[in-house]
């Protein structure tokens, strides 16, 4: 297979430099939209835009075209070359210095090479010639450069971004349909019972101590290695997280020995991360779907008999603000388990707790399906992408 590099298929466009004080209100009639490293999303994120005079975009190339892509090109070492392709504008834009507008020649498609860019082959190889230095990642701009991608002729480029395309949708239409479900599920609980953190509907409210009996996690002495094993899961705060209702699966197990010196909670339990590396952590939730051990990052609820564990779950979804409150004020961020207890939540009548629960189970039940959906539809994707930049597609 014939190939050519990144600069001949492309120009590499450097954005504009600007102090804080030479901003503009947006609305100006000299304003010229200067996008950022947070509007490089997976579609551009158009929203937060900020603005630059005229003058100071002193060269005409660097106004965007519908068809540009804007690659971070200094940021952490994770989001260096991170793409975003660029429509048709509403309004006058430019790139910011800490990204970059890749631009496709004549006889190269944009959607091909911005589906070659954003492939994870490339991603990965863009990423591992940065230049590190203490705080941030830059982008080797010569060795981007010389990174070479399939010569194809533009109607099989055509051929390609069409299909690829045609996947994406599919992908993102997965993607969104899972949103929607979590959307529809805070909407219901807020419908029902109101906001936690305001309680407009005027409902009891209730210690957390008197929802159930509440643990705090622990680990065993790691001086001695039988003490950990495959007899029960040891679960950290990396999988007490709100991305996924239930527990992710936890690398690191105990023993027999371990198990007996942990703390264990049955399934059912909700588990909270009441210590983490920054405050904005503190508060995250999930629910066990099966028997677990877990440190001492972690507190952890047995519901009451009368207490449905999904409306209480979903409440510490909505309502984190109501545990980052009580979260001391240093850069990590700690509750304790005696000011846990004693967080205030909402505390409805048992039946129309029990009502949302069934709607929550349902509602796992579909997510589950679109879950599975959305796996298929990116493995698809991928598999796809694969195969066109191998030349077998």
């Amino acid at each position: 297979m014939n190939m050519i590099t990144v600069a001949d298929a492309s120009d590499f466009i450097r954005g504009i430099t600007f102090k804080p004080h030479e901003l503009i209100d947006i609305s100006d009639s000299d304003a010229i939209v200067c996008m950022r490293t947070k509007n490089i999303q997976a579609d551009l994120d158009q929203r937060d835009l900020i603005a630059v005079p005229s003058r100071l975009v002193r060269q005409e190339q660097k106004l965007l075209r519908a068809g540009d892509i804007l690659i971070s090109s200094a940021n952490s070492w994770e989001l260096v070359g991170k793409c975003s392709f660029v429509p048709e504008l509403p309004y006058r834009a430019t790139a910011g210095g800490f990204i970059a507008i890749v631009r496709p020649k004549p006889r190269t498609h944009p959607r091909f090479l911005y589906h070659w860019l954003n492939s994870p082959a490339t991603q990965h190889m863009i990423r591992n010639m940065g230049r590190q230095t203490t705080n941030i990642s830059n982008l080797d701009v010569n060795r981007f450069k010389e990174i070479k991608l399939p010569a194809y002729g533009f109607d099989q480029q055509c051929r390609i971004a069409a299909i690829l395309d045609k996947a994406d949708t599919v992908r993102r239409k997965r993607e969104q349909a899972v949103t929607l479900a979590d959307d529809f599920l805070r909407s219901l609980f807020l419908e029902m019972f109101g906001d936690p953190l305001t309680n407009p509907k005027k409902l009891p409210i209730q210690p957390l101590g008197k929802f159930g009996r509440i643990v705090t996690g622990n680990t065993p002495p790691r001086s001695d290695p039988a003490n950990f094993g495959d007899a029960i899961e040891w679960i950290k705060s990396d999988n007490v997280n709100t991305n996924e209702h239930f527990l992710t699966r936890a690398v690191e197990g105990l023993s027999d020995k371990g198990r007996s010196l942990g703390r264990i909670v049955p399934k059912g339990s909700i588990l909270v991360t009441c210590i983490a590396g920054s405050p904005s952590s503190i508060g995250r939730a999930a629910i066990a779907n099966r028997p677990v051990a877990f440190n001492q990052q972690i507190n952890a609820i047995i519901p009451n008999p009368d207490v449905n564990a999904y409306f209480l779950y979903v409440q510490f979804l909505i309502g984190k603000q109501l545990v980052l409150r009580s979260s001391t004020n240093s850069m990590k961020g700690m509750i304790s388990k005696g000011e846990f207890q004693k967080i205030e939540f909402l505390r409805p009548d048992p039946h129309d707790q029990a009502r949302f629960g069934k709607t929550f189970e349902k509602h796992v039940a579909a997510n589950n399906r679109l879950l599975d959906q959305k796996v298929m539809a990116s493995d698809l994707f991928a598999a796809l992408s694969q195969r066109a930049f191998a030349g077998d597609l």
